[in-house]
């Protein structure tokens, strides 16, 4: 009969440390972070967190929040999050912040590559103008249509004007 009685003996002992396990489980900490919004946890607040700004722990009474609570944690929440160290900044921010500077990235990279392209088309442009210039001074004659369609020869005044005009754009693309 001991048997049984030291069994029950310590079911009863496990059963009432259990309910003191769930009864420190049930401890809550309900508090006002930097931004004014309210927290709960089963560990206490930073020690960041004035005293006043503690509405709940176990143990003790909740602290009703006064005006100066409410007020501070207005002003706590119109502070700009650019001031705010990482440490405190939300996920919401710092996702912000990480998607603000995605953009940025983003918006170098393609000034990056259109500079890259107009330094390309530049060199490409020059280039050919190179290729005219040798083909004006060689003497070759040179054909276009007309209006009608039909093939005329530049004169050696077209050819000067011609060569003057991709002199210059061939002193551009020495800058």
């Amino acid at each position: 009969m001991t048997a049984p009685l030291f069994r029950r003996c310590i079911v009863a002992a496990a059963s009432v440390m259990l309910v003191g396990a769930c009864g420190a489980a049930a401890a809550q900490y309900v508090w006002l972070d930097e931004k004014g919004t309210k927290q709960f946890s089963d560990r206490p607040p930073p020690s960041s967190v004035p005293a006043n700004r503690i509405l709940k722990q176990p143990g003790g009474a909740g602290i009703p929040p006064s005006s100066a609570t409410v007020t501070s944690a207005s002003s706590v929440h119109a502070q700009s999050a650019a001031t705010r160290p990482d440490a405190e900044k939300t996920i919401a921010e710092k996702n912000a912040d990480f998607r603000k500077r995605q953009l940025e990235r983003e918006d170098k990279e393609k000034k990056l590559a259109e500079e890259a392209k107009l330094v390309s088309d530049k060199a490409r442009n020059c280039e050919r103008a190179h290729e005219y210039q040798r083909t004006l001074e060689s003497g070759e004659r040179i054909s276009r249509k007309d209006k009608n369609g039909e093939h005329a020869f530049l004169t050696d005044e077209q050819r000067q004007r011609e060569l003057g005009e991709t002199r210059r754009i061939l002193n551009e693309c020495k800058s």
